[in-house]
């Protein structure tokens, strides 16, 4: 079996994003992450492994990337992507066929959890919602905290 045929079995065909928040209206802070590799921010980011559903790959990631306990409330928010394959991994992980993944987003709140972060990040940092969008790299990490921002502000997030 070869490396790609190896990374194929491993990696699943799409992207997670999750989003951690903490505090109430009006004071509301989200944790944008600075990337070792490309010194960018964004929020926690990765693939699913094997056989795991978005949700399940959304935890892992969280646990992995910061060490949010995988039992927090991790809610789905609405706002979806695609990323092209090539910015994930440089080549065809899919067959030639399979150029986009899609990208699911998750929100999570965070109060009175402290924050660790991987090898994957350099740092973080508590941001207010204008900060953090003006920090971020990525179109969809802002789309996402858009509705994230408007689900907490208007009371429409799980409890």
């Amino acid at each position: 079996m070869t490396r790609s045929e190896e990374e194929l079995i491993m990696r699943a065909p799409f992207q997670i994003l999750v989003l951690p928040f903490r505090g109430n209206p009006p004071t509301v802070e989200y944790a944008v992450f600075r990337r070792s590799d490309g010194s960018y921010w964004q929020f926690i980011a990765g693939g699913g492994e094997d056989a795991e559903a978005p949700i399940e790959a959304a935890i892992r990631e969280a646990w992995e990337e910061a060490a949010i306990p995988r039992d927090e409330l991790f809610f789905p928010l609405d706002s979806r992507n695609t990323v092209p394959v090539l910015e994930l991994a440089g080549r065809l992980l899919w067959g030639p066929d399979v150029l986009v993944v899609p990208e699911y987003t998750f929100g999570v709140r965070v109060d009175g959890i402290e924050l660790r972060i991987s090898s994957e990040h350099t740092e973080y940092r508590w941001a207010d919602y204008e900060t953090c969008r003006q920090m971020l790299h990525w179109r969809s990490n802002m789309n996402a905290l858009h509705e994230l921002n408007h689900r907490v502000l208007n009371a429409m997030i799980p409890r």
